[in-house]
């Protein structure tokens, strides 16, 4: 007997294929049915935070991966990720309580500062110019997440699926604006991608076992540097690229690939 095809998540609810049961506060709120499913399948698909570790915990196969969702939207230990795994990185400090009184000890103007955690689309990023922008950063965000400044363009966004890269685009600023996001207006454009830029991203990837992530990556002197990753990347430069993600992962579940 085939073994179901089950998604928690609704991120593939449009392909019949895949029985996706959506996301319930408690298991006792799954009908019996779902609840069988659940049990029977291998793999679950878009587990959601609430279920992955459990899932994993009973020797089940997930995706994305359980260290997808460990890191997604946790800055500090990403920065701590990377500089475990030796990779190029901007330089970062995490300063906490007390800590924060020492910024200046390792920073000059202007850096960056950004929330430490659940932050997305461009917001809670601050480009710190002089003490009063970084007393109002510091009066609202604890801890301090303290990041050199690169003099960049824009950056590189790699979307890495079963650890092949699919689509890759720069992000280019709206003008004023150092932040990349196109949610907050960047331009999208495909022509001229650093190889460099795609070839970290997967390395990324494959070390850190993420399956499905966008990566973002800064060049500065033809030198590639890994910003940060989201398991919850936007899908605007892909459908500019004709790429439907959703589309390209249920297929890939279909054909046995992930």
């Amino acid at each position: 007997m085939p073994q179901p095809l089950v998604a928690i998540g609704r991120r593939l609810a449009r392909f019949p294929w895949i029985t996706t049961l959506g996301l319930r506060p408690n298991l006792d709120d799954y009908p019996p049915e779902h609840f069988w499913l659940i049990r029977q399948a291998q793999t679950i698909y878009y587990p959601t935070n609430a279920f992955a570790e459990m899932f994993h915990s009973q020797g089940k196969r997930i995706f994305p991966s359980l260290e997808s969702h460990l890191y997604d939207g946790d800055k500090i230990k990403q920065t701590t990720l990377f500089k475990l795994l030796g990779l190029p990185h901007p330089r970062t400090r995490v300063f906490y309580g007390r800590q924060r009184q020492e910024i200046l000890e390792h920073f000059s103007y202007p850096f960056v500062a950004k929330k430490a955690r659940g932050s997305a689309r461009g917001q809670g990023v601050y480009l710190i110019k002089g003490p009063e922008d970084l007393a109002a950063y510091l009066e609202r965000h604890q801890p301090a997440y303290i990041q050199e400044y690169l003099p960049i363009k824009g950056d590189v966004r790699v979307v890495v699926i079963g650890f092949e890269p699919v689509c890759a685009y720069w992000r280019l600023p709206m003008p004023g604006d150092f932040r990349s996001n196109v949610a907050r207006g960047a331009r999208v454009e495909f022509d001229g991608v650093p190889r460099a830029a795609v070839e970290l991203a997967v390395e990324t990837a494959r070390l850190a076992n993420l399956d499905e992530v966008g990566l973002d990556v800064a060049m500065l002197e033809g030198r590639p540097y890994l910003l940060e990753f989201n398991v919850k990347y936007g899908h605007q430069g892909p459908r500019q690229a004709g790429l439907d993600v959703a589309e390209l992962v249920a297929r890939k579940i279909l054909a046995g690939e992930l």
